[in-house]
C-alpha cells in the first residue's frame, strides 16, 4: 500500500477578505475532491486572507499510480487561474503489514 501525501501552499491576489478566500480554498479543494478522488483540507493559513496550505493524500497500491495522481493534482491546480502555486511538497508513505504480518 502506497500513500501519497502533497502539501501545496497558494497565494490569491484577488482574495480581499477572509470571505473571499475561503470561497475560493472550498470550490478549489471541492473540485479537486470529485475529480480525483482524493482526500483535501485546508490545513494552515486560515485567518489569512492571501495565502492558504492545503494537504492532500491519496492511496494506491502503486508507487507510480500515486505519483501520477499526485502530478495531476499539482498541474490542475497550477491551472485554476484563480491561485497562484507558491510551493508545494509530496512525500510516498509505504506500509507493507499485512506482507510481514502473513
Amino acid at each position: 500500500m502506497v500513500i501519497g501525501v502533497c502539501q501545496v501552499v497558494l497565494y490569491m491576489d484577488e482574495a480581499f477578505s477572509l470571505k473571499e478566500k475561503r470561497k475560493t480554498v472550498k470550490s478549489l479543494i471541492e473540485r479537486l475532491r470529485s475529480r480525483f478522488n482524493a482526500s483535501v483540507a485546508e490545513v494552515e493559513l486560515n485567518d489569512k486572507w492571501k495565502n492558504a496550505v492545503i494537504g492532500i493524500s491519496c492511496i494506491s497500491n502503486e508507487t507510480a499510480h500515486v505519483d501520477s495522481m499526485m502530478a495531476s493534482m499539482v498541474n490542475f491546480i497550477e491551472n485554476d487561474t484563480r491561485v497562484v502555486l507558491s510551493d508545494y511538497s509530496t512525500e510516498n508513505i509505504h506500509v507493507d503489514y499485512f506482507k510481514d504480518n502473513l
